[in-house]
C-alpha cells in the first residue's frame, strides 16, 4: 500500500474532512485516552442522559399517572420505540418493539417459531455468542427434543468466519429455524442476511437473526429481505446504556405465530385491562413483550435514537467502514506481529476489527492501562471497535501507536502473572 499515509498528521486531516465528526460532542469521551469498546458498551451520551432525566422527572411529578400522562406515555414506550427502531433495521413500524433483553427475546421467539415450524432442527454456528446456544438448547429441551440431536452446528473452515455455503449444506427438510448472528462477535464477519433467509425459505424453515453487533452501525432491510424474526440489544452501538432494553422484530407475515412465553404486556391493548386470565395477544410484534416495560432502562433509547436519526444510519455505516478500513491499513503497515481476523471486504465487515496476536489477553490489559479501552476474546483477539458516533481517525492512530509501543517494549509481558481479564 504505497500511497497509504500512516502519519498522525494524515489522521488529523482525515478527521477534518469527516462529515460525522461533530457527533462526538454529544458523548462523554475520555479526557485522556481513546474508547474502542463501543461494540460491548457504548459511551454515555447527553441525549440519553436527558431522556432518562425526563423519565425520572415524570415519575417525581406525575407518579402513577405517568403511565398515561407522560410524554410519551410509559405504557406506549415499547411501541413508540419500535416505530423508530423500524427505520434503523428496515422494517414496518408494527414489526418492531422495544422489549425484554436479547436472551429473553431469543427464548421467546425461537420457542414460538419452533412451535409454528414443520421441522424440528435449529441450525446455528460454532462461532456464535454462547447465550444464543444456551437459550436455543433450553427451548429444544422444553419441547422434548434432545439438543445434541436437534441443534445443528455449522463449523468454520478457518476459525474466524462462517460461509453461506456451509450454512446451506446444513439446512434440510428437517430444519425448523436457521438462526445466525448478523455479525460474528469475535471476528466481526458480516453475514448475508438475504441469502441466508432465502436458503431457509427454500426448505420451508424460518430465518432468524441476532443483530446485537450490527444494530445502529449497519443498515438492514429486514422486511424486504423476508427475515422472519430478529433480536438485538441497545447498549452497544445504539449507546442506550448498561442494562438498556432489548428489541425484537417479527415479519408481518408471522403475526399469527402465537407467543410461547405469554405475558400481560403482550396482551392486546384493547383488552389488557379486562384482566381476563386467558391471554389475548396483540396482533403485531408487540405480542412478544412479556413483563412491564422497564421505564428507566428504555427511556435513554429515545435520546440515542435522536442521534441515530440526526446522523442517518447509512452515513454512520459509511463512516464506520472508513474507520475500520483505516484501522486495517494501519495494522498492516505498523503491526507485522499482528494479523487481521476480520474480512477485508466492506460488504463482509461489521463495525469492529479483530486484531490477532498470540498474547492478545496481555496486550489488551496493557492497552487498557495506557488509556486505550479495548476488549479481549480468547484465544487471540483484541477487539477494536471505532464507533462512528464518537471515534475519529486520530483515535484509531493513537490506539495503533500505543500498541506499537507496547510490542516494542514487551510491556504486555508484565501482565503474564496477572489473573485479571479484559471484558
Amino acid at each position: 500500500m504505497d500511497d497509504f499515509d500512516a502519519s498522525q498528521s494524515a489522521a488529523r486531516m482525515r478527521d477534518a474532512e469527516a462529515s460525522l465528526t461533530g457527533l462526538r460532542e454529544r458523548f462523554t469521551t475520555p479526557d485522556d485516552g481513546v474508547y474502542m469498546d463501543g461494540n460491548s458498551l457504548g459511551l454515555h451520551g447527553e441525549d440519553a442522559d436527558r431522556a432518562l432525566e425526563r423519565a425520572v422527572d415524570q415519575w417525581r411529578e406525575l407518579g402513577i399517572e405517568a403511565w398515561t400522562e407522560a410524554d410519551p406515555p410509559w405504557f406506549a414506550y415499547g411501541e413508540r420505540l419500535g416505530d423508530r427502531l423500524a427505520d434503523v433495521v428496515g422494517a414496518l413500524p408494527a414489526e418492531c418493539v422495544a422489549a425484554n433483553s436479547t436472551t429473553v427475546n431469543i427464548h421467546a421467539l425461537v420457542g414460538s417459531f419452533l412451535d409454528a415450524a414443520d421441522g424440528t432442527d435449529v441450525v446455528v454456528n460454532e462461532l456464535d455468542f454462547p447465550t444464543d446456544h444456551y437459550a436455543i438448547r433450553s427451548q429444544l429441551a422444553a419441547r422434548g427434543l434432545d439438543p445434541d440431536d436437534h441443534l445443528v452446528v455449522v463449523e468454520s473452515d478457518d476459525g474466524r468466519t462462517i460461509s453461506t455455503d456451509a450454512i446451506a449444506d446444513a439446512v434440510d427438510d428437517d430444519t425448523a429455524i436457521v438462526f445466525m448472528p448478523s455479525v460474528l462477535y469475535r471476528s466481526g464477519q458480516l453475514f448475508d442476511l438475504e441469502a441466508i433467509t432465502e436458503l431457509a425459505h427454500d426448505h420451508d424453515a424460518f430465518a432468524g437473526f441476532d443483530l446485537a453487533h450490527s444494530v445502529g452501525v449497519v443498515p438492514h432491510d429486514l422486511h424486504f429481505d423476508g427475515v422472519d424474526f430478529a433480536v438485538w440489544c441497545s447498549y452497544k452501538y445504539l449507546n442506550a446504556g448498561p442494562g438498556a432494553i432489548g428489541g425484537l422484530y417479527v415479519h408481518e407475515d408471522n403475526f399469527d405465530v402465537e407467543p410461547s412465553l405469554a405475558g400481560w404486556w403482550g396482551n392486546d391493548d384493547a383488552t389488557q385491562f379486562d384482566l381476563d386470565t386467558r391471554f389475548d395477544p396483540a396482533e403485531d410484534a408487540s405480542a412478544f413483550q412479556i413483563g412491564t416495560v422497564p421505564v428507566f432502562s428504555a427511556a435513554p433509547l429515545f435520546g440515542t435514537l435522536d442521534v441515530v436519526e440526526a446522523a442517518g444510519i447509512d452515513q454512520l455505516r459509511d463512516h464506520s467502514l472508513s474507520l475500520t478500513r483505516y484501522l486495517i491499513s494501519l495494522v498492516d503497515e505498523r503491526l507485522p506481529e499482528c494479523s487481521v481476523g476480520t474480512p477485508r471486504e466492506a460488504e463482509r465487515r461489521g463495525g469492529h476489527v479483530a486484531v490477532e496476536h498470540p498474547e492478545a489477553g496481555l496486550v489488551s490489559r496493557a492497552l487498557r492501562d495506557r488509556g486505550v479501552v479495548v476488549d479481549y476474546r480468547p484465544p487471540d483477539v483484541v477487539r477494536v471497535a471505532p464507533s462512528p458516533y464518537y471515534v475519529g481517525f486520530e483515535d484509531v492512530w493513537t490506539a495503533v501507536d500505543e500498541l506499537r509501543d507496547i510490542l516494542d517494549a514487551d510491556a504486555h509481558r508484565a501482565y503474564a502473572d496477572d489473573d485479571a481479564t479484559v471484558t
